[in-house]
């Protein structure tokens, strides 16, 4: 991997198969960029080599636009090499072992925190890969690092499946005050105890976001500016080599989140344009008048930002449970592995914030999962007063969805971005027996029919662009390999228009990026294969060779 070029280099890519999304010249052969931008498209006797470029002759490898995430959750990825890994451990003294080599170079009284049992990037397995079936206890984890707190936490539910369990040793529980009188104040945490009532140092959680450290553990290490900063970093790298140029966050970003982002704007190291939504922190909805009213005047409309970074608009939550956000909201500007602010809002507070955020003109971003019935009579009752056409609004993880309301969002002119992934592989389960075979779940044909503007994204679940694009194509559950909605299948050429060019939109951007033609954006990713071309099985197993952002080379491998 090459390190970000600074100074733009005039480069030609030849003898590639290009997939430009241009509707005037869908396929070429040759692709010059220039000062940031596509100078030209063509074949090979077409595009001219001008004096001091470099070229590079593909070998017929596939160029494509970049992609772009539109739920990326980028802000974590970096974080989970930050961490001691357990991938490895497969039994209580595989990991004590690991446990007593991390004590013995970490200065005493100095946290030992690593990342949970399991392999990732789904940890799946879990506990349940441990020979023992259990993670080591208090007792166990003391003997191998006495002068050390140590925690093990429980898999953050996106990457696996609950229940997540997480190991303390008796050093850790004291410094959380974790005792015989302890209890969870929030639903879905268990504290294992011994037959005489202490604490074993393992607590259960249940809950698909992990809750355990915002409620029971206020000092064990968290990420602040600098790891997430430092994160971020290494996360621009993996996703840039994955073909990634752009990425959108909708689901809202905490203060923290858009501060480390805007420090690597304001150094010139974003190798990713970044498009941000506000995640807020108001407790009520007077709270959040005044906010909307005098703080976010920036996030207006098209937002504030320039084609690298940009903030537009805010994420308001339906649901939600308000013990667990008024607890995270007590441990900010920490917000875990998730970079936004927790948020419970009760169908009345969410549609009188919604009737805020037009009359403020802030654009709402919202995750429907399957209530996307309840919300689209909100949207309705908006748009007869403050026109939604206009403003791009945007409609995210659906999962069920109702013929009616497709075509209602059609007409309202809001954006939707789906996760395949999470909805039809990682969590298909729920969806098997659904009438008429589950075409109504992420139900991709019948929203592109209809005319809603639609992209898709990865929700850092894994964050490998070519598995979502799998998924989107073979809609299959994971454990069982059933097809959910056949009828709702992507051609892989569809699902590429959603992955790279739809999604520029989301960011008023669709003038200068996306599709490759002349004047456009040097936004492009190299493939090893040309996926129109392959069987869908194989999909998921597509390489970036180069990756390209602004003219940048941002990645290069094996050319």
């Amino acid at each position: 991997m090459r390190p970000i070029t600074h100074a733009f280099e005039p480069l030609v890519l030849r003898n590639a198969s290009i997939i430009t999304f241009d509707e005037a010249r869908p396929r070429a052969c040759a692709i010059a960029l220039r000062n940031g931008l596509i100078a030209a498209v063509g074949s090979d006797a077409d595009v001219i080599t001008p004096p001091g470029a470099r070229e590079i002759d593909l070998g017929g490898a596939c160029i494509i636009p970049g992609f772009n995430d539109t739920h990326a959750h980028m802000e974590r990825e970096g974080l989970k090499h930050q961490r001691p890994s357990l991938a490895e451990a497969g039994s209580v003294a595989d990991i004590l072992d690991t446990i007593r080599g991390l004590a013995a170079k970490t200065p005493p009284g100095q946290w030992i925190v690593t990342m949970p049992v399991g392999r990732p990037p789904f940890y799946f397995d879990g506990v349940a890969s441990l020979a023992e079936k259990r993670l080591p206890n208090r007792y166990e984890l003391d003997a191998v690092a006495p002068d050390h707190p140590v925690y093990i936490p429980g898999v953050f539910g996106n990457w696996g499946k609950p229940p997540g369990y997480s190991a303390l040793n008796t050093r850790a529980l004291a410094l959380n005050g974790i005792d015989a009188r302890s209890a969870p104040r929030l639903a879905g945490i268990e504290i294992e105890k011994d037959a005489h009532g202490e604490p074993t140092g393992i607590i259960v959680e249940h809950n698909n976001r992990p809750t355990v450290e915002f409620d029971l553990l206020p000092a064990v290490p968290r990420f602040g500016f600098t790891e997430r900063l430092e994160g971020v970093r290494l996360s621009q790298q993996l996703y840039n080599a994955k073909g990634t140029t752009s990425i959108y966050e909708g689901h809202g970003s905490a203060a923290e989140t858009i501060s480390v982002y805007r420090r690597l704007w304001e150094l010139g190291e974003l190798s990713v344009r970044v498009g941000l939504v506000v995640s807020p922190s108001w407790s009520d909805l007077t709270e959040a008048r005044r906010i909307m009213r005098d703080w976010l005047a920036t996030a207006r409309g098209a937002g504030l930002g320039d084609p690298w970074l940009r903030v537009s608009g805010v994420h308001l939550a339906y649901g939600g449970d308000p013990a667990v956000a008024q607890c995270a909201r007590a441990h900010l500007p920490d917000t875990g592995w998730s970079g936004f602010v927790e948020q419970a809002v009760t169908p009345a507070d969410f549609r009188e914030a919604c009737f805020l955020a037009a009359e403020f003109d802030l654009r709402l971003h919202t995750i429907v999962g399957d209530t996307l019935h309840e919300i689209v009579p909100v949207l309705q009752a908006v748009d007869a007063r403050f026109p939604l056409r206009p403003r791009r609004w945007v409609i995210e993880h659906i999962g069920r969805a109702r013929e009616a309301d497709i075509e209602a969002l059609a007409r309202l002119g809001v954006l939707v971005t789906t996760i395949p992934t999470y909805y039809l592989w990682k969590g298909g389960e729920k969806y098997l027996d659904e009438p008429g075979g589950g075409s109504l779940v992420v139900p991709h044909r019948y929203l592109l029919n209809a005319g809603v503007p639609l992209a898709i994204a990865t929700d850092n679940i894994p964050y490998d662009p070519f598995f979502t694009l799998w998924v989107s194509c073979a809609r299959e559950e994971r454990r069982s390999g059933r097809v959910i909605g056949a009828d709702q299948r992507l051609t892989p050429e569809e699902a590429l228009r959603l992955f790279t060019v739809n999604g520029a939109r989301l960011t008023f951007d669709e003038h200068w990026k996306g599709p490759l033609k002349p004047g456009f954006a040097a936004d492009i990713a190299v493939l090893s294969h040309d996926p129109t071309t392959l069987p869908v099985a194989q999909l998921k197993t597509l390489e970036c060779r180069l990756t390209v952002v602004g003219g940048r080379i941002v990645h290069e491998d094996r050319l």
